[in-house]
């Protein structure tokens, strides 16, 4: 009995033995497969590294030079200009540069030749050469230098941008410095993982080959930007472009070229602080003369136009001559979806803002508002008096004004009347209009005073063409129609950016992910360009190519495939039957098997 006592308890403590292991060795596993997954992940080894090189270097800061113009909200001095004449007439090397909301003369911007052009071009090459060795680290603290100075200047930085455009200095928070802070920080977190070389698979055939893609810096990057935000333009390429150790040459709007020298003053006063040269980013301010040059330049490496469909094409046009890439991120006639079970309520502050901010003016606005029928004189009943309740006006403490505006001026004085007769033609066709519908007389400058237009139809100018404008353009869905919604929203040329609203989250997304766009955000508006880790970009009209993200990223950069030899001793050769002169007895029936070998599933 004794023996048979010990046997099993030597059972029993063998038996506790192997389950104890086997629970250590099953909870290692375990814990060292979550670590590479959140390897995998989010790379948290990089990121340790990355949290040690913040805390242990010191961000210089930038003392920018700022005239009163760009530091005061009564800066600028002068009466109203009748006539806003883009090229001075006493000089035309000079362009003249004006505030929209109150049509004050702000001062002059260059003119350029395409000899200048080129000039600035051949600096910024040179200058792109030493960038080019340059470390991560290095790039990420000219960056980290850049935001250090936008968030200690952030109202200078809104200022600026509200006498250049005439919106609210909240828009321009918005839509300028926010935007910019994100992506600076996605690039500086993320840009060294994206452009790493990266892994790729070989297959059974190459199985001795170590394959993978590297990502080099492309050269010289021309950016040519629209008037709409005038600090986010500026710098926005420049951030992704320098990260990928390029050189930057941006091209602002002649309508918009005033302060892009204080704008242009930040970037190049942080590249000069840590010894590098400034030429690296430029800006080119002028006519056509100045934006063909561009083009058409031999010496640059890409080209990313944002702007009007028609001036893409003749971009597009003028890079073929030298077979320069391009992206193009053109117009957009977003909808937004109002769904028949959504929170009224709640979906409205999203309906006024994707259709009011920067008054209209805005890639990713909300361009027309797609409402199922059941909800549609609900809807109507609550954006109305919104909107007839908007303050518009000038957007600064300035020309006896207070600045406490929810809707500013348009930037262009030509889109005022492309505005009009969109609205006119729609009314003309039956659309009702419910408020605004015309240039504001009662201010001096470029406003158009926000409106409601419901009971638009394809058959519409304004159902297809991109207002650019302070109106919301209301569609209405037959018989909450999910088809009828699809059809009408997918019914026009363009296809840039969509959102939807539903309290069925789910089908909401089923149901957007029909839609022909290049972005879809689901129960929010805009949201997908805070999440900077995504690419940017349309499809159709709206244009092709992708900026932001790793795509955005890497697209800057050439792309060099690598295969090479990885099993000590053994490699390719040439076999004999189909070596040189090919044995023609045996080099088909050889080669025959090899593709019988790997890739014949039924023998």
């Amino acid at each position: 009995r004794r023996k048979q006592s010990m046997s099993g308890a030597g059972e029993c403590t063998w038996t506790e033995a192997s389950s104890a292991n086997l629970y250590f060795y099953t909870t290692l596993a375990s814990v060292a497969v979550c670590l590479y997954l959140l390897q995998e992940k989010f790379d948290f080894v990089y990121h340790a590294l990355l949290w040690l090189e913040y805390l242990t270097t010191s961000v210089p800061t930038l003392e920018v030079e700022m005239t009163d113009a760009e530091s005061k909200d009564d800066g600028v001095k002068g009466d109203a200009c009748s006539e806003m004449t883009l090229v001075n007439p006493s000089n035309p090397k000079e362009l003249n540069c004006y505030d929209p909301s109150t049509k004050q003369l702000l001062g002059h911007a260059t003119n350029m030749t395409a000899a200048e052009v080129h000039e600035i071009l051949v600096k910024a090459k040179k200058a792109q050469e030493e960038w080019a060795k340059t470390s991560f680290a290095q790039r990420r603290m000219v960056l980290r230098t850049i935001q250090k100075y936008i968030c200690h200047h952030v109202e200078d930085i809104c200022r600026v941008s509200s006498r250049e455009s005439g919106k609210p200095k909240i828009d321009a928070l918005m839509g300028e410095v926010l935007t910019t802070c994100e992506k600076i920080r996605t690039i500086c977190e993320w840009g060294e993982v994206w452009l790493r070389p990266e892994s790729r698979p070989t297959g059974p055939m190459m199985m001795h080959k170590s394959a993978w893609v590297e990502y080099e810096p492309l050269g010289l990057i021309v950016a040519i930007a629209p008037w709409n935000y005038p600090f986010h333009n500026s710098i926005n390429h420049v951030i992704s472009g320098i990260m990928a150790g390029n050189a930057v040459v941006g091209k602002v709007s002649e309508h918009a070229s005033w302060s892009a020298t204080y704008y242009g003053r930040i970037v190049q006063q942080a590249l000069t602080v840590h010894g590098h040269n400034p030429d690296l980013v430029a800006t080119v301010t002028g006519m056509a003369e100045a934006g063909q040059a561009l083009c058409s330049d031999p010496l640059v490496d890409k080209i990313i136009f944002t702007g009007s469909t028609p001036i893409g094409r003749k971009v597009m046009e003028s890079a073929s001559k030298t077979l320069t890439p391009v992206i193009l991120e053109l117009g957009g006639k977003d909808a937004m979806v109002l769904r028949h079970d959504v929170d009224l309520k709640a979906v409205v502050p999203f309906v006024m803002r994707g259709c009011f901010q920067n008054a209209g003016q805005n890639c990713v606005g909300v361009e027309r508002v797609v409402v199922y029928e059941s909800i549609h004189d609900k809807l109507l009943e609550a954006v109305v008096p919104k909107v007839k309740a908007l303050r518009q006006g000038i957007p600064l403490a300035c020309a006896g004004a207070d600045g406490l505006v929810d809707c500013g001026s348009m930037i262009m004085p030509a889109q005022l009347n492309i505005v009009q007769a969109l609205v006119d033609d729609a009314v003309e066709k039956g659309a009702k209009l419910h408020c605004g519908g015309k240039i504001n007389a009662s201010l001096n400058g470029q406003f158009f005073e926000p409106t409601v237009l419901s009971g638009v139809t394809p058959d519409m100018k304004i159902f297809q063409q991109e207002v650019f404008g302070p109106v919301m353009t209301v569609v209405k869905v037959p018989n909450d129609s999910d088809e009828e919604c699809i059809r009408l929203v997918n019914s026009c040329d363009f296809g840039l950016g969509s959102s939807i609203f539903a309290g069925d989250a789910k089908k909401a997304l089923k149901i957007g992910q029909q839609f022909r766009a290049g972005m879809l955000t689901v129960n929010d508006f805009g949201s997908n360009y805070l999440v900077q880790s995504l690419p940017f970009g349309g499809c159709k009209e709206s244009g092709f190519g992708r900026f932001a993200g790793v795509e955005g990223l890497r697209a800057l950069c050439h792309m060099r495939s690598v295969a090479v030899d990885w099993i000590p001793g053994v490699k390719t050769a040439i076999p004999a039957p189909i070596d040189y002169p090919i044995d023609f007895t045996k080099g088909f029936p050889f080669t025959d098997s090899l593709v019988q070998l790997f890739y014949n599933e039924s023998p």
